[in-house]
């Protein structure tokens, strides 16, 4: 039941949320300026076409010509499919400003457990995730955020991976093999770990990946992944998060 009760706290995008959708379909027509379009050559072509036709709709309208509801569609259709086309564009780049600055406030509110004195996981001072170093010990108990990249070195919990990889099911966690690998922003669902920090603030997987959103403004590259196939509910993540794949 708890774990059940976890699951339904991770956020979940919206396809046609307002503030995404609004803003897209003025970016509609900005983007259908020339110096915009040749960043795509093939829409771009498009764009050129359309204002031929358009031109010779006017054309026969101004002379007189036959076959003008044809041409009328054709012009319609065609201009409806260059403004879906940026307009799908600016979606993903709202989505993908969304999803970064979504990461972004959630790496900079998570609070982790620092443990102090003999390494007693029952004596710990919490501190902002971003003040963490490689080599601090870290209490992440059930409902927690683990809050960097890390080693689990001891204890075995159930972690809800969903926030990174987009899979709902759990994943198992504990300490020694090949399963003790855990990245930040993902949440621990039940039983305890300690976990020993590996990354060094601005290096973990979760600031790469709020990089790769910046910087590809929602349009990363499709390519698959084994461990990390999709990012949240927007798409898979680039061959460049892979390449610092924090785990084994």
């Amino acid at each position: 039941m708890e774990t059940s009760h976890l699951r339904k706290r991770m956020p979940v995008s919206s396809l046609f949320n307002p503030k995404i959708v609004v803003p897209a379909l003025g970016s509609a027509f900005v983007k259908l300026d020339p110096r915009e379009m040749m960043k795509n050559p093939v829409m771009f072509v498009l764009e050129v076409v359309t204002a031929l036709t358009t031109v010779i709709l006017i054309r026969d309208l101004l002379t007189g010509g036959q076959g003008i509801g044809f041409e009328f569609q054709i012009v319609l259709w065609l201009w409806f499919t260059v403004l879906f086309a940026n307009f799908a564009t600016a979606v993903a780049e709202g989505r993908g400003k969304a999803q970064a600055e979504s990461l972004r406030r959630q790496r900079t509110e998570t609070q982790a457990k620092l443990i102090t004195g003999n390494g007693d996981p029952q004596k710990y001072r919490l501190v902002p995730s971003t003040s963490l170093k490689v080599g601090d010990l870290v209490l992440v108990e059930a409902g927690d955020l683990i809050p960097s990249d890390g080693e689990v070195i001891e204890g075995m919990a159930s972690v809800n991976e969903a926030a990174i990889t987009g899979e709902s099911a759990p994943v198992i966690r504990e300490s020694g093999g090949d399963r003790s690998a855990v990245t930040g922003g993902t949440q621990v669902l039940s039983d305890w770990i300690r976990v020993r920090i590996t990354a060094a603030p601005g290096s973990t997987f979760l600031d790469r990946m709020i990089s790769e959103w910046k910087g590809s403004s929602g349009s990363l590259r499709q390519e698959s992944r084994p461990d990390y196939p999709r990012l949240g509910a927007s798409g898979r993540a680039g061959s460049r998060l892979a390449a610092h794949d924090p785990r084994p």
